[in-house]
C-alpha cells in the first residue's frame, strides 16, 4: 500500500511540477495580439452608389474582367486616410467561408487619373487597404476572376454555351457597413446572342449589355444569373418563373406534361406554407455536363444544376427532380425565416450553423414531400428514396462518437472534401437526418392530435408570414420548441435533446414506424437506387458487404466496421479479381449472391499501389437493398400517416 501511495505521489509530481515545462535556458517571445485594423459593419446608410461592370465574354478562357467604381466616404476616411475594401468570404447558403479570393488577379486601383498603392490585411486575407489622397471622391478597381476550368480547381462557370455569373464572385464592397446600405448598380455585358435570367430585372439592354435595376449590395449578391445560347422561360405562376439554359439545343425539349409538375411544385409549396416570400421568383436551371453542379437557395431565386437529360431522359427515373423542391423550400426555410446565428450584417462574420437540422433538415423533408404532392416523384420514389436515406443513415456509426449537431459545423471543418472513412467521421448528415428527425415529428403530431393536425401546421405558423416580404426574420432553437408545443403540445425539448444532441446506437427510424412502414432488406434494387447508381457512376453494394464500387474496379467508399472493412479494404484499393475471376460489378454481385446462406467467404484479390493483396469478405447475407414495408394486420389503417403526408393539397 505504501508503495502505491509513494507511486501516485510521484506520478502527481511528474504531471504537476513546472520544471518540465519549456527551459527557462531557451528564448521565449511574448505573444502579441494583432491590432483591429477593419471597421465593424455599422447599420447606416453608405453615402453614394457602387458601379460594377462585368464583361462576361470570354466564356472560352473562363475569365471575368472587372471594372468597379466605389464612392469614397469621407466621414470615414477622412480628408485623407485609409480605406478598406473586402471581397465576400461568408457566403449564405454555403455556410462557411468559401470565397474564392485566389481567383482574384491584376488588381489595380486608380483615382483622379493616378494609380493608388494597395495591401492586403496580414490577418484577414479578404481585405484591402489602401489610402485614398485628399480630394478623391471616388476609386476605380480593375481586376478579373479567373475562374476554374477544370474541375480539380473549382467549381466551373463558365462553359462553351452557358455561364453562371455570381456577382460576390466578381466584386468588393467597402468595410464599416451592413451590406444592406450599400447601392449599387450592376452591368454584365454577354456574349453576342445570349440571353440571361435573373431576380435582378433590367433597367436598359443594348444588344448584350444589360444594365440592371438599382439595387443593395446585399441583395445583388443574392441575385445570380444564369445566361446562355440555348434558353428558354416558362411561366408556372404569374410570379415564378422556370429559366432553363442547356449545353445544346437538343436538350430542351420539355413537354407540356414534364413542365405540369413543375407549376404544381409551386402551387403546393405555397398551400404548404400559406404565403409567399417574393414578389417574384425565378428557377435557374441548367441542364449541363459542361458547367459544373449547384443547388443553392436564394430570396427571390435558386441555382439549380442538373444533369443535360432531365427532360429528355425523363422515364428513367427521378433523377434530380428533388433539387428545385428543395431549392424553393429554402425561399422559407432559410432565407425567410433564417438562425439567429446564420444572419451576418456583411460577408465577413462568421456564420454559426448549429440549426442547420431546422435550416437544411425540415428544407430537405420537405423538398421530398413536395416532389411527391406535385408529381416531379412518384410515391412509390419517395418511400424508396425514405427507405434509402434510412438504411445509410442507420450506417453512419460515428453517431456512437459524434451527435447530429456537431455535423452542422461539417461545412467549416471538411468544405466537403472526400472523407477516407465518412460512415465513420460523418458528414452532413443533418440534412437526410433531420428529415428523418422531422418525418418523426410529423407522425407525432398526427398521433397525438387525433389526425387534426400535422408538421404541415408548424410549417405555416413558422415559416409563413407576409406576402412579398423577402427579408429576414431570425430564430433560436427555443423559437422552434415553443412553435411546436403551439401547434401540439409534446415534450419537444426532450425530442430535441435526444435526437440532435446526444449521442446514439441508431438512426432515429420511429417516423418510418409511427407513419406505417418499416424499413427491411430486398435483394433487388429499387429503381431510385439503380437511378441513383446510374447519375453517380457506381454500384452501391454498402448494405450487404460494405462497400461501395466507383468505375473500372476502383472501390470508392467502404462503410466503417462492415464485412468489407473487418477484410481490411478501404477507399481507393482497385479490386482484379473476385474469387479467382477477373473482376466485373456482375461477378461481384454474384459471388455475394451465391455465397447467401453459405459457411464460406468472398475472395478478393486488389492492387494497392504497386503492391497486391488477398482480403476475405465473410458475408452470408446475400445482396441486400432497402427498401419500405407496409405495416398491416389487424387494427392497422390501410391509410397511413406517410400514406397521407405525401397526398397533394391542392388536387
Amino acid at each position: 500500500m505504501r508503495t502505491a501511495v509513494l507511486l501516485g505521489l510521484v506520478l502527481s509530481l511528474t504531471v504537476f511540477t513546472p520544471a518540465l515545462a519549456m527551459p527557462d535556458s531557451l528564448s521565449k517571445p511574448a505573444y502579441i495580439a494583432p491590432t483591429e485594423t477593419i471597421p465593424a459593419p455599422q447599420d447606416i446608410a453608405y453615402p453614394g452608389t457602387m458601379a460594377l461592370e462585368v464583361d462576361a465574354r470570354d466564356h472560352d478562357q473562363g475569365i471575368f474582367r472587372v471594372t468597379q467604381t466605389i464612392p469614397v466616404d469621407r466621414t470615414v476616411v477622412g480628408r485623407a486616410g485609409r480605406l478598406t475594401l473586402l471581397y465576400p468570404e461568408w457566403l449564405p447558403g454555403n455556410h462557411a467561408p468559401r470565397g474564392e479570393i485566389e481567383k482574384i488577379t491584376g488588381l489595380e486601383f486608380t483615382a483622379n487619373g493616378q494609380t493608388l498603392p494597395w495591401v492586403r490585411d496580414d490577418v484577414d486575407v479578404f481585405a484591402f487597404h489602401l489610402t485614398v489622397p485628399d480630394g478623391v471622391s471616388q476609386i476605380t478597381a480593375k481586376f478579373q476572376f479567373v475562374s476554374a476550368t477544370v474541375e480539380n480547381q473549382g467549381r466551373i462557370v463558365m462553359a462553351p454555351s452557358m455561364l453562371n455569373l455570381r456577382w460576390h464572385q466578381v466584386s468588393l464592397y467597402p468595410a464599416g457597413y451592413y451590406v444592406r446600405q450599400i447601392p449599387v448598380v450592376a452591368t454584365a455585358i454577354y456574349p453576342d446572342g445570349w440571353q440571361a435570367a435573373s431576380a435582378l430585372r433590367p433597367k436598359s439592354q443594348t444588344g448584350s449589355t444589360i444594365v440592371y435595376q438599382k439595387t443593395d449590395y446585399d441583395t445583388l449578391v443574392d441575385s445570380p444569373v444564369f445566361a446562355g445560347q440555348y434558353f428558354q422561360t416558362y411561366p408556372l405562376t404569374n410570379r415564378v418563373h422556370l429559366n432553363i439554359v442547356a449545353d445544346d439545343a437538343k436538350f430542351l425539349r420539355p413537354t407540356k406534361d414534364q413542365i405540369a409538375p413543375h407549376i404544381a411544385l409551386v402551387r403546393e409549396a405555397e398551400a404548404l406554407f400559406g404565403s409567399h416570400p417574393y414578389d417574384r421568383y425565378d428557377f435557374l436551371l441548367a441542364l449541363t455536363d459542361d458547367m459544373g453542379g449547384i443547388g443553392l437557395e436564394h430570396h427571390r431565386s435558386s441555382e439549380n444544376g442538373v444533369n443535360r437529360e432531365y427532360f429528355t431522359d425523363w422515364d428513367s427515373g427521378p433523377g434530380r427532380r428533388n433539387l428545385l423542391p428543395h431549392e424553393i423550400t429554402h425561399a422559407w426555410n432559410g432565407k425567410y425565416r433564417r438562425p439567429q446565428g446564420m444572419w451576418t450584417p456583411d460577408f465577413r462574420q462568421p456564420m454559426r450553423d448549429n440549426l442547420l437540422w431546422v435550416y437544411e433538415g425540415q428544407t430537405q423533408f420537405w423538398g421530398y414531400v413536395l416532389g411527391a404532392r406535385s408529381g416531379l416523384y412518384s410515391k412509390q420514389d419517395t418511400l424508396d428514396a425514405f427507405a434509402a436515406i434510412a438504411a445509410d443513415m442507420d450506417q453512419r456509426v460515428g453517431r456512437t462518437w459524434r451527435p447530429l449537431i456537431d455535423t452542422t459545423h461539417d461545412p467549416i471543418i471538411a468544405a466537403r472534401q472526400p472523407k477516407p472513412w465518412s460512415s465513420w467521421q460523418r458528414s452532413e448528415d443533418y440534412y437526410n437526418e433531420g428529415l428523418l428527425i422531422w418525418l418523426e415529428a410529423d407522425q407525432i403530431i398526427r398521433r397525438e392530435s387525433g389526425g387534426r393536425k400535422s408538421l404541415g401546421d408548424f410549417a405555416r405558423s413558422f415559416f409563413g408570414g407576409k406576402n412579398g416580404d423577402w427579408g429576414v426574420r431570425t430564430y433560436e432553437e427555443t423559437d422552434v420548441i415553443d412553435a411546436l408545443n403551439a401547434v401540439q403540445p409534446y415534450d419537444w425539448s426532450a425530442f430535441i435533446n435526444e435526437r440532435v444532441h446526444q449521442t446514439s446506437s441508431e438512426a432515429p427510424k420511429n417516423g418510418l414506424t409511427l407513419g406505417g412502414y418499416r424499413l427491411t432488406f430486398v435483394d433487388t434494387p429499387s429503381a431510385y437506387i439503380q437511378a441513383n447508381d446510374k447519375r453517380r457512376k457506381q454500384m452501391d453494394l454498402s448494405y450487404s458487404i460494405g462497400l461501395v464500387m466507383g468505375s473500372k474496379g476502383m472501390i470508392k467508399s467502404v462503410v466503417w466496421d462492415s464485412p468489407a472493412f473487418r477484410a481490411g479494404l478501404k477507399a481507393g484499393l482497385t479490386i482484379s479479381a473476385v474469387n479467382g475471376k477477373a473482376y466485373s460489378d456482375d461477378a461481384l454481385k454474384q459471388a455475394i449472391e451465391e455465397n447467401g446462406g453459405q459457411d464460406g467467404s468472398i475472395e478478393i484479390f486488389a492492387k494497392n499501389g504497386e503492391a497486391y493483396h488477398n482480403f476475405m469478405i465473410d458475408h452470408s447475407g446475400g445482396l441486400r437493398y432497402p427498401a419500405l414495408e407496409k405495416i398491416t394486420g389487424e387494427g392497422v389503417a390501410q391509410e397511413a400517416g406517410i400514406d397521407r403526408l405525401l397526398q397533394s393539397k391542392t388536387r
